[in-house]
């Protein structure tokens, strides 16, 4: 069942996609290391975050796990290997995840099958997968490599697994590294018993340090991510008080809480904007992540609040996006708590119609934006 649910999704993200996605940083980023080298030489006048580090030599400032994904795909297929492939497969493989998670908590097919259609079509990472660019990808990369995380320690907790999935989710996006409290909790009793606590430390620190010998080869500097070296990125209004900073909070809780749809006086009446959509909105659904019960639920939520403080920080709030796009660095982590949340109970009414609405948003939004183009600021 689950390999014909996968192709079905992969078909859905593709016949749904907008194409060709221009921004097309890691398909280079990935024909570049096949090369041995960890820059670009070409600098497209779209591709407008790369950075110079020398004469015809420009970094891709974003961490590098979906490079490090694409790498097979580009060398079967070369440099015209479409990016947004990637990401299609990255969001189906996620969905089936979570049937598998949600059938490893509740033994309930029914359960499961409620969860992979949420995961696959009623959030806002179906729009994510369907359009693939950089910003994109890098989120539905932390996506899945932190699912993929969450479901090998409730399954077999192999801790080489673990640390690496957990580790390519890290260099998908560096904010998860502080879902630890989450991870370290689903692994307790194996990091104690077996006495992995030092190797899991050690493994997701050899990560670490994977990163900073980046950055030296790229910056010269291991402490260096390379966003503030963007061209102009200084000059930006929204990042006025830098590009992170408490006083930008107010900004993300506006979007992710109370940012709704555009109401025109023409056809179609209705469109996405550019700028987000509350969460509630776009998946109604993680409505019952609130009421999951249990011992997880404390390092679950505080991982939780961690990363959301994190991308509350920054200067922009995620446009352009469908819904608020940031958030999808802990969707695995409500997720999760949204499967406990059901362990104990049935499907009801009430969950179906949630999940046939938040399919229906989500529909709506990817094909207004993807096939017609009806959205603005």
């Amino acid at each position: 069942m689950l390999p014909a649910l996968f192709f079905l999704t992969l078909i859905i993200y593709y016949l749904t996609s907008a194409g060709k996605t221009p921004y097309d940083y890691f398909t280079r980023l990935s024909y570049a290391f096949l090369h041995g080298k960890f820059f670009l030489s070409q600098n497209p006048p779209w591709l407008n975050e790369l950075i110079p580090i020398a004469s015809d030599k420009f970094a891709v400032v974003y961490p590098p796990t979906p490079a490090i994904a694409a790498l097979p795909f580009v060398f079967l297929f070369g440099p015209n290997f479409q990016q947004q492939i990637l990401a299609h497969l990255m969001g189906a493989l996620t969905a089936c995840l979570w049937w598998l998670i949600a059938y490893k908590k509740t033994k309930n097919k029914k359960v499961s099958f409620w969860a992979f259609l949420l995961a696959a079509f009623g959030n806002i990472v179906w729009y994510l997968s369907s359009n693939g660019s950089a910003w994109y990808l890098g989120q539905v990369s932390a996506h899945l490599f932190l699912t993929l995380t969450i479901y090998e320690s409730i399954n077999k907790k192999r801790l080489l697994l673990i640390i690496i999935y957990f580790g390519m989710a890290f260099l998908s996006r560096l904010q998860i590294i502080l879902a630890l409290p989450a991870i370290i909790y689903l692994n307790k009793k194996s990091l104690i018993k077996n006495k992995w606590l030092l190797a899991y430390a050690g493994g997701i620190s050899f990560f670490i340090l994977l990163y900073g010998i980046y950055n030296k080869l790229r910056f010269a500097s291991f402490l260096q991510t390379g966003y503030g070296l963007i061209p102009g990125v200084s000059n930006e209004p929204w990042f006025e008080e830098g590009i992170f900073n408490l006083n930008y909070i107010p900004n993300h809780l506006k979007i992710i809480l109370a940012s709704f749809p555009k109401l025109l006086t023409h056809f179609p009446y209705v469109q996405p904007s550019w700028s987000g959509l509350a969460i509630w909105i776009t998946t109604p659904a993680f409505f019952y992540s609130l009421f999951a019960k249990g011992k997880a639920v404390l390092p679950f939520w505080i991982s939780i609040i961690l990363i959301a403080l994190v991308d509350f920080s920054h200067g922009t709030t995620g446009f352009t996006q469908f819904g608020y796009r940031f958030a999808v660095d802990f969707y695995p982590l409500l997720m999760f708590l949204l499967v406990i949340s059901l362990t104990k109970s049935k499907l009801r009414w009430h969950h179906w119609l949630l999940l046939v609405i938040s399919v229906i948003v989500n529909l709506w939004g990817v094909l207004w934006i993807n096939k017609f183009g009806w959205v603005s600021f």
